[in-house]
């Protein structure tokens, strides 16, 4: 099954209003690749005014809470992401697995209420440097998708992403080897969870994506795309990675 390209941006915690300008020029070059998804997922501060200046080019949150309501404070439920005009949300990122000891059954749940609110899914998995030389990769990132991913997960709304958790801001990455055994690796997990809609689900790659290695890492078997972190910050550096899988 052929599946389009998605390069999904994630700010993390970057951006203020003036960085809006950043949000322009992205849409601008996304619009003239017809065949590449593209998307920025940017703090739930900036997601109204970037949705009024995004155009086309979707806008998502970085999380959501599972609950739909309550005594949470602090914390954004996926009707009121979406209410603000947010049309996707990133869920299990590393950086809050490690940060905020979320756990995969906390991504699950996550995912479940994002889509009950009529989200997209853009949800992560990936192991840390320890595990990777212990040699426990492929069963770490089995064990997170096994209890991660809803059962009714569908290309039309779910995409995985895999990013090595050493790989993030680092500037290293696996080799493009490494790379697609794991999500070989995933998409067979994919497949034993939900049957014949994996072949239809998207798996990218994040970890320090450039627009120098971008073309190589798109190019690898079961990459259906990436997601950036720091280089989705400018234009400058976000639109050769579009480029890139445009190329393709």
């Amino acid at each position: 099954m052929t599946r389009r390209k998605l390069v999904a941006g994630n700010w993390k915690m970057h951006g203020m209003a003036a960085d809006l300008v950043e949000v322009e020029a992205i849409a601008a070059a996304a619009a003239r690749h017809s065949g590449v998804d593209v998307a920025l997922c940017v703090p739930a501060t900036l997601i109204a005014p970037a949705v009024a200046r995004a155009g086309a080019l979707p806008i998502g949150a970085q999380d959501c809470h599972a609950a739909a309501k309550g005594a949470h404070t602090g914390c954004l439920s996926a009707a009121m992401l979406r209410e603000a005009g947010a049309s996707l949300t990133i869920v299990g990122h590393s950086e809050r697995r490690a940060d905020q000891n979320e756990t995969s059954q906390d991504a699950w749940a996550k995912a479940a209420a994002a889509r009950q609110a009529g989200l997209s899914v853009i949800l992560c998995c990936g192991e840390t440097e320890a595990e990777r030389d212990a040699g426990r990769a492929e069963r770490v990132v089995q064990a997170q998708i096994e209890k991660s991913v809803p059962e009714d997960a569908s290309g039309d709304w779910f995409t995985l992403a895999y990013e090595p958790r050493w790989a993030i801001g680092t500037g290293r990455t696996p080799t493009l080897d490494e790379i697609a055994a794991i999500h070989a690796i995933a998409r067979a997990k994919m497949r034993q969870l939900v049957g014949d809609a994996a072949d239809g689900i998207r798996i990218l790659y994040g970890g320090s994506v450039t627009g120098t290695n971008a073309p190589a890492i798109l190019s690898t078997a079961d990459v259906d795309g990436a997601l950036v972190g720091g280089a989705s910050l400018t234009a400058e550096k976000f639109v050769p990675i579009i480029d890139a899988a445009a190329a393709i």
